[in-house]
């Protein structure tokens, strides 16, 4: 059995459970103050080109929501998302149980706009009752999204520059940063995404991590006291050079992005297959996550070999469902994969 449907299945990669294995007697200071940890912080603030950015290191994704958002929103202020955005959807009321609201709005790519953001904010002032409201704090987004879909560069910049005129924090969430850096046509950058938002994090849980999220701070208000409300959440890690030692190895020498370039070319052979064999597409992804629209008898067929992911029912006779490529899928297991969906056809 192959396991496509998602990219977390496997540990780690090789050199990063090798330099766990090389550091592991060695004696350090504990929550994140130590050298592992400094110099992981170095080589990201080079790669954001941000040197007086704020980086603190954090277990999960989820985790990192909900410390990040709690931080930039008072108690009677919510969040504006995608109706898709994983905090909307997949955190099991997460940010609710801080006490904030997720502002959702509609989205069928898993994107919102700059226009969404201004209409929202406007809606809520111009209502005579507005004091009953959640009032929009703050803007999150993702990157890549919940469907697969990438920011353009100017659909960030619109973004940023709708957030700061009317003074709403800009928060990208990045658990699979990576692959839409990788991504087919995207033009945004790290260093991009340093000068447009106020906070972001680069995922290491779904990009070769065996756990970890980078928290990049640009915001010098966010800055303050921020290690005081990760471990206020228990997310201040007494090991955390355990997390330091992975981004180390996955910043150090571009090890983040070749896994990345890598996934994505392998899902984007599936995607061409599937053109190929005529089927349609839930999403226009160029990331790791794929949508296809198949044949339900054909994927009976492939569940006996292959897992993964139902999205949703588009009809009696298909649906459409999520196949994800990550550090540890194989060129032997997308040819695999895509011959089995050929002779299933």
């Amino acid at each position: 059995m192959t396991r496509f449907e998602c990219d977390y299945t496997q540990g780690a990669h090789p050199r990063i459970m090798q330099r766990l294995l090389e550091t592991n007697m060695e004696q350090t200071s504990g929550y994140g103050n130590d050298e592992y940890c400094e110099r992981a912080r170095d080589h990201i603030r080079k790669a954001c080109e941000a040197p007086d950015a704020a980086v603190h290191f954090l277990v999960g994704g989820t985790q990192t929501n909900t410390t990040i958002i709690a931080a930039l929103l008072r108690p009677h202020q919510g969040v504006l998302s995608a109706e898709t955005g994983h905090i909307a959807g997949h955190e099991t009321g997460a940010i609710e149980a801080t006490g904030h609201k997720v502002l959702t709005l509609p989205s069928e790519d898993g994107k919102i706009t700059a226009a969404q953001v201004r209409r929202a904010y406007d809606e809520h002032w111009n209502d005579a009752t507005h004091e009953h409201m959640a009032q929009p704090g703050m803007v999150y987004v993702s990157q890549s999204t919940e469907n697969g879909t990438v920011y353009s560069l100017a659909e960030l910049t619109a973004l940023s520059e709708v957030c700061r005129e009317l003074s709403l924090p800009l928060f990208v969430d990045g658990a699979r940063l990576g692959y839409a850096l990788a991504a087919e046509g995207n033009d945004v950058t790290l260093a991009d995404l340093a000068r447009l938002t106020d906070v972001f994090y680069i995922g290491g849980t779904k990009v070769g991590a065996l756990m970890g999220e980078a928290v990049v701070i640009v915001n010098e208000a966010l800055k303050r006291d921020f290690r005081y409300l990760i471990k206020q959440r228990g997310g201040l890690l007494a090991k955390g050079r355990l997390l330091g030692v992975q981004f180390e190895t996955l910043f150090e020498d571009g090890l983040y992005m070749d896994i990345s370039r890598r996934a994505v070319s392998l899902a984007i052979q599936l995607r061409d297959a599937v053109k190929e064999m005529g089927f349609g597409f839930l999403h226009d992804s160029p990331t790791n996550q794929q949508f296809p629209i198949l044949p339900n008898e054909l994927l009976n067929t492939l569940a006996q070999k292959h897992t993964f992911s139902t999205w949703t029912t588009t009809d009696e006779q298909h649906t459409a469902v999520r196949f994800c490529t990550s550090w540890g899928t194989t060129q032997e297991e997308m040819d695999e994969l895509i011959a089995d969906l050929r002779a299933a056809q």
